[in-house]
């Protein structure tokens, strides 16, 4: 932080440094750090984007310890929060923590409301489907938090629409339990995505604390395959050939099986990990790998979320990723001491048809027109989540995802007390047309991060410069650790010269496009931009033609300015 402050922010620093030393035991925080944490300790929403392993967690546990009531903290695994608790210092005057999940007793759960109401559980975990849950959000709210985490926020945007829909009606929980201040945290989030995070939890003017995506020691390859034999030998060869441990990333539970067997069998401690797995053999292999037993996890994304780890030498992908922003939560994982590390892509072209289904998950037409039908007949004595469940057959999730879009479409709203009113104006199969149009939006958008995971793949360029640009942060190559730099020479792999329109659509600006809308520019590539285009999801322009057209996009706004 340059400069001093006024001598309230120069109290609140001294405050959390002293917590930081007698408490956790740490003789500095980072400056990004310390200066989110002053916002949370002054009671300001606060979004932190900071790289896997550079303390994120410390953000909400310094000041929590100094704040007037428990901290709730939204995290999505129960391995994951176990490990935040795992983590923390014991000893007089260490704040006490507890975890609230399905895994408990009806005692045990009881146990840890009656540790928060007495104050000593200071920080309270869960994961957001259990604030689907009134009884949760009732109690919570008779606790009167005082600060409302949301770790792994990225979940928000990549997760909430269709896997984890719970986590957009986190503003809901937020406006329940008696809108304490919000803190989210996330490692991956472009300029588009902390907007969409801002929005989605519903926070007030929020300080943006954002660090630098790039780790430089992890070195960036791409392996290129016709034959899918010859990609699985080579997968199992590399993880083999590699200094331990690491992490073997596979696209389905079978793959996963398979690797994790051939390399059991040439001697290796090798394990699968999937969703398949009951709970307790999952935490045994987290467990496990944390411990330094085992050499090499081979896992769908389902492993690896909040793992902490600093000795992870590789992450190998046996297939595209569904998404750039998920190839860069999962190489985080490796290499978090600083030392060389290595993260390699195994691709084949065919990769992209298996994905591109994956990113086409939404609720269909008639489930939509279902929940749209429900809540309009509970028009005169509007209905939970629950009743809307019980009233249509349809899974939790299911209902609760139809939801969000039929809330995002202007069509339903959401009550104090979580109830969902339709919208006096909008016929039922009004709305069910305008989620659909909102479901298809999300449909393009995952579609588009799909095709910039193979653009990636296939780029002749500097892979850190193509990443980095993906999350809206300009590199000057050649970078020295990828294989196209290795491969081009330091000439041919510098940053080509940029195209004389390049000047005009800067990092950063809000764009408006004649066909897909409005859009934020993420990076320039010598002859061409890519853009994230709010309906329309990422596409990459061409600076020549945009030349020749001067109205067919237009800068709204440049970063850091209003539109």
């Amino acid at each position: 932080m340059g400069g001093k402050g006024s001598p309230g922010e120069e109290r609140r620093a001294a405050r959390l440094r002293r917590t930081a030393a007698e408490v956790f035991g740490w003789d500095s925080l980072l400056p990004h750090q310390l200066q989110a944490m002053e916002a949370v300790l002054a009671g300001r929403d606060t979004l932190v984007v900071m790289p896997t392993g550079s303390g994120k967690s410390a953000v909400y546990q310094v000041p929590g310890t100094l704040l007037p009531g428990p901290v709730v903290v939204v995290s999505p695994l129960l391995a994951l929060q176990r490990d935040q608790i795992a983590g923390l210092p014991e000893g007089e005057g260490a704040p006490g923590a507890v975890a609230l999940n399905s895994d408990l007793t009806a005692g045990q759960t009881e146990d840890a409301w009656e540790a928060v109401r007495r104050g000593d559980a200071r920080f309270l975990y869960l994961s957001p489907e259990q604030l689907a849950k009134d009884e949760v959000v009732e109690r919570l709210a008779a606790a009167r938090p005082a600060l409302f985490v949301v770790d792994e926020a990225q979940c928000v945007s990549s997760w909430g629409h269709d896997f984890r829909p719970d986590y957009l009606r986190l503003e809901q929980a937020v406006r329940r339990v008696g809108r304490p201040a919000v803190l989210a945290l996330t490692a991956t989030a472009a300029p588009p995505v902390r907007k969409e995070i801002v929005e989605r939890l519903g926070m007030d003017r929020p300080r943006v604390t954002v660090a630098g995506f790039d780790r430089p020691n992890i070195r960036l390859e791409v392996r290129r395959f016709l034959d899918e034999d010859e990609r699985r030998r080579a997968v199992v060869e590399r993880a083999a050939a590699e200094p331990k441990p690491g992490i073997v990333y596979a696209a389905t539970r079978k793959d996963t099986e398979h690797v994790a067997g051939e390399l059991a069998g040439l001697g290796l401690a090798a394990e699968a990990y999937h969703a398949g797995l009951r709970a307790a053999e999952r935490s045994r292999i987290h467990d496990a790998f944390l411990a330094g037993r085992t050499d090499v996890v081979v896992a769908t994304s389902a492993f690896g979320m909040g793992i902490d780890k600093e000795d992870v030498r590789f992450v190998l992908h046996a297939s595209l990723p569904g998404s750039l922003d998920a190839y860069y939560q999962e190489i985080g994982r490796c290499g978090r001491d600083g030392q060389p590390a290595l993260a390699v892509l195994h691709y084949r072209p065919e990769d992209t048809g298996m994905q591109t289904y994956f990113a086409g998950r939404a609720p269909a037409r008639d489930t939509l027109a279902e929940v749209a039908d429900a809540v309009h007949d509970h028009r005169a004595d509007p209905a939970g989540l629950d009743r809307l469940r019980q009233d249509t057959g349809l899974s939790r999730n299911r209902v609760t995802a139809a939801v969000n879009l039929l809330e995002e479409a202007g069509a339903v709203a959401t009550g104090e007390e979580g109830e969902v009113r339709p919208d006096a104006g909008t016929p039922p199969a009004t709305a069910t047309d305008r989620a659909e149009e909102a479901a298809e939006a999300h449909r393009r958008t995952d579609r588009s991060r799909v095709a910039m995971a193979r653009a990636y793949a296939e780029t002749t360029g500097c892979r850190r410069r193509f990443l980095l640009g993906y999350f809206g942060e300009e590199y000057e190559a050649p970078c020295d650790a990828c294989d196209t730099c290795d491969a081009r020479g330091p000439e041919a792999a510098a940053t080509p010269d940029a195209h004389p329109a390049a000047s005009a659509y800067p990092v950063g600006a809000r764009v408006r496009h004649g066909e897909w809308g409005d859009g934020t520019v993420l990076s320039e590539e010598g002859d061409r931009i890519t853009v994230l285009f709010d309906r329309a999801g990422y596409r990459t322009l061409s600076l020549a033609a945009l030349a020749d057209r001067d109205d067919l996009l237009t800068v709204r706004s440049r970063e850091g300015e209003d539109e």
